[in-house]
Order: structure tokens, then C-alpha cells, then sequence
């Protein structure tokens, strides 16, 4: 058992921290006021590459593992950046994976690519307004006229719409009464994001805002057949291959936000003197704050441990879930105490742990909830009856 970092992942974190060094604190508070796409942000990590860390070289990138994302994705998150810089590249890092399994060659070139090379954006189009998690219930409707599809529905909560070339899009193309099984009969597309057909409604949140989330209206959008990933009907089976890398990412995105915020609060508790001690010689402050240090690293070898069995093949369905969990709520233990040593300034916006807090919300909400994550470990780690 080894739980040293390579020099290439160190190389990796390095890189990373140097880019996010131009991005400072003020910089993300600046973005959360305003809002509007970090697109300097996303282009700085597009010109070295690293949007395409996990596509491979003979689609334009670096080919590497879902441990190696995780390391750059935690560092962007720890930078300050929080999940307004991880969010704004997350889809590049593994949206696409199952065109990558299941597309063909000439899809694998004209879609991936693109991606890797910062060139396009794309948006991941699955939940809808009526089915929450149930995904199996999806109603967005595609229908096959000649060599062509004609989808019409809904679709809610899909980031980066307001800028997306692209969308990854999952729609039933069997109604849901016409099959065995209500996995069978959704299909998989990656399709231009067209604008006349799509109507776009932004969604106004408490955090992120510069990373937009969205209601999409699908009227008689036309997805050409060459579109279409794999073979119709199995498309909910061809994205559960992007689920356990998504949420390994989203754990370490957790966990930089968390750390982001520790580091805030250990300086602060030095600084502040009150009752002419600084706060932080209080056991009090002190306590609390080594509690989440523990939680956070020990999230971490979970992500670590989930990403490893990823990269080599290995089933991960129960790390990956426990990762995301765990991760999401030492995150959100961090980011709250962090607030709470600072006392009043926690509320104020140029101490930016208000903000942290705000934005380490979404880790524990998606992609799926810390109740469905602990129902899937029961169900399937620990073989209790199946609750939902």
C-alpha cells in the first residue's frame, strides 16, 4: 500500500496552483457579485491543456486517470476558486466519457476534441423538473423521423447552458409504457446546443454564480442520427459509465472547498487577539477546526482509494458513493466552522468563508443526495432490502 504522490501528480498540483495564482480570492468575489463564465479562467487551463487530463492523446490530450483529476481539481477548488473554478472545466474533465466507450471513431474525433482543446463547451442535459434522481422516469421525447430525431421536452438544472456549443443530451426514444424495463428505451445524444429551438431560463441561486445553472424548453430541437452515441434505447446504461468518476470529482472539489476554508480560518484564528490572546490559542477554536482537518483527509484517501480502483478497472460504485458522502460533509463541517471563527466578519464578503460556505452546498446536494449515496451503500455493500 502506497500513499505517496508521484512526481507527475506533483508536477500536476504545481501546475495548477500556478495557473490559479492569477485567479485570487478577489478575483472569485468579483465573479460571484457580477457573475458571467470565467472564460480568462477556462482559457488559462485550455492553453496548457489540462481541460483534456483525462481524454485520450489521439483525441488531443494528456490520457491521464481519474486520480490525476481529482489532484487538479482539488487544487483549483483549495485555490479559492472554490466550485465557481471547478465547475466552470468540470465537464471537460469526464463528461464526454461515454462517448469515449461507446461513440464511434469519427464521433470519438469531432466531439472529444473539440473539448480536450478548449475549443467548445458543452452542458450534461439529464434531470428533469418531475423526476429528481428517478432518472428511469425521464420524459424529455425523442422521435425518429428518417435520419433525424425530434425532441421535445424539459430539462432543469443544467449548468453552463447560457455558454454551451453542445449539450450531451438523454431522452426516451421508446415510451415509457412500451418497455420491459424503465431503463431500456433512453438514448444518448451529443448535439449542437441550437439556440432557436432550445429556450434557455436561468436559474438564480445562492452561490456560483457565475456558473450558470438553468431550465431548458426543447421545441422540436432536430438531432441528426450521426448524433445518436451507441445504440438506441441504451443510453441510460452508456451514462452510468460518467457517474463514479463524476462524483470522485466532485469529493475532491469538496474537500479543496473545505481546505480553502481552513486555511482561511487558521489564519484568522492566529490574527484576531481578543481578550489579548489570539482566538486561535483557544481550545475552543482550536478543536473544532483539527476535527475537520481529520474529516477532510480522511475523505481524501476515499477519493484517492475510489479513483484508484477507477483507473485500474476495478468496480468502485460503493467507494465512489461513500467518497462523494463523506467528502461532502466534511466539507460543508469545514466551511461552516470556518464562518463561525470568524465570528461576525464570517458574514461579511471580503472574508470570503461566506462564500465558501454558500458554494460547498452544492457537493452534498449533487449529483445525488448524502441519503441516496448511504441507501446505495446499504442496499449494496451491506445487502439490506433495496428503500426507494
Amino acid at each position: 500500500m502506497d500513499f505517496a504522490v508521484t512526481p507527475e501528480q506533483e508536477a500536476i498540483r504545481d501546475a495548477i496552483e500556478r495557473i490559479c495564482a492569477d485567479f485570487d480570492d478577489g478575483y472569485w468575489l468579483e465573479r460571484d457579485r457580477s457573475g458571467g463564465f470565467p472564460q480568462d479562467f477556462y482559457d488559462a487551463l485550455g492553453r496548457e491543456g489540462w481541460l483534456g487530463i483525462c481524454t485520450s492523446e489521439a483525441q488531443g490530450g494528456a490520457g491521464l486517470g481519474i486520480a490525476e483529476a481529482a489532484i487538479m481539481m482539488r487544487t483549483i477548488a483549495e485555490s479559492g476558486a472554490g466550485l465557481s473554478g471547478a465547475s466552470a472545466v468540470h465537464i471537460n474533465i469526464f463528461g464526454l466519457k461515454p462517448v469515449d466507450l461507446f461513440g464511434t471513431a469519427e464521433q470519438k474525433e469531432r466531439m472529444i476534441r473539440p473539448m480536450a482543446e478548449g475549443r467548445e463547451k458543452a452542458c450534461f442535459g439529464v434531470t428533469e423538473p418531475n423526476t429528481g434522481l428517478n432518472t428511469t422516469q425521464l420524459k424529455l421525447k425523442a422521435e425518429r423521423r428518417g435520419d433525424v430525431y425530434h425532441v421535445t421536452g424539459q430539462k432543469v438544472w443544467i449548468s453552463t447552458a447560457q455558454v454551451a456549443d453542445r449539450i450531451l443530451l438523454l431522452a426516451r426514444t421508446t415510451p415509457l409504457e412500451e418497455v420491459s424495463k424503465p431503463t431500456h428505451g433512453l438514448s444518448l445524444f451529443y448535439t449542437r446546443f441550437d439556440r432557436d429551438r432550445i429556450a434557455v431560463r436561468e436559474i438564480e441561486k445562492m452561490g456560483r454564480k457565475c456558473v450558470d445553472s438553468n431550465e431548458l424548453f426543447f421545441d422540436n430541437l432536430v438531432v441528426p442520427s450521426d448524433d445518436l452515441i451507441g445504440e438506441e434505447g441504451r443510453g441510460f446504461e452508456y451514462i452510468l459509465q460518467g457517474m463514479n468518476p463524476e462524483r470522485v470529482l466532485i469529493a475532491a472539489e469538496a474537500i479543496g472547498l473545505g481546505m480553502a476554508a481552513l486555511r482561511k480560518a487558521g489564519q484568522y484564528a492566529r490574527e484576531r487577539v481578543v481578550f489579548n490572546r489570539p482566538i486561535g490559542q483557544n481550545q475552543a477554536i482550536q478543536h473544532p477546526l483539527a476535527a475537520n482537518w481529520c474529516e477532510l483527509e480522511s475523505a481524501w484517501l476515499m477519493v484517492m482509494k475510489a479513483a484508484w480502483l477507477y483507473d485500474n478497472g476495478k468496480p468502485c460504485g460503493a467507494e465512489a458513493n461513500a467518497a462523494k458522502y463523506l467528502a461532502g460533509e466534511a466539507g460543508f463541517n469545514a466551511c461552516q466552522q470556518a464562518v463561525m471563527t470568524h465570528g461576525g466578519f464570517g458574514y461579511a464578503k471580503e472574508y470570503h468563508v461566506e462564500r465558501y460556505l454558500r458554494e460547498v452546498m452544492i457537493p452534498r446536494i449533487a449529483p445525488i443526495s448524502p441519503q441516496l449515496a448511504l441507501s446505495f451503500i446499504a442496499e449494496r455493500v451491506l445487502g439490506l432490502p433495496k428503500s426507494y
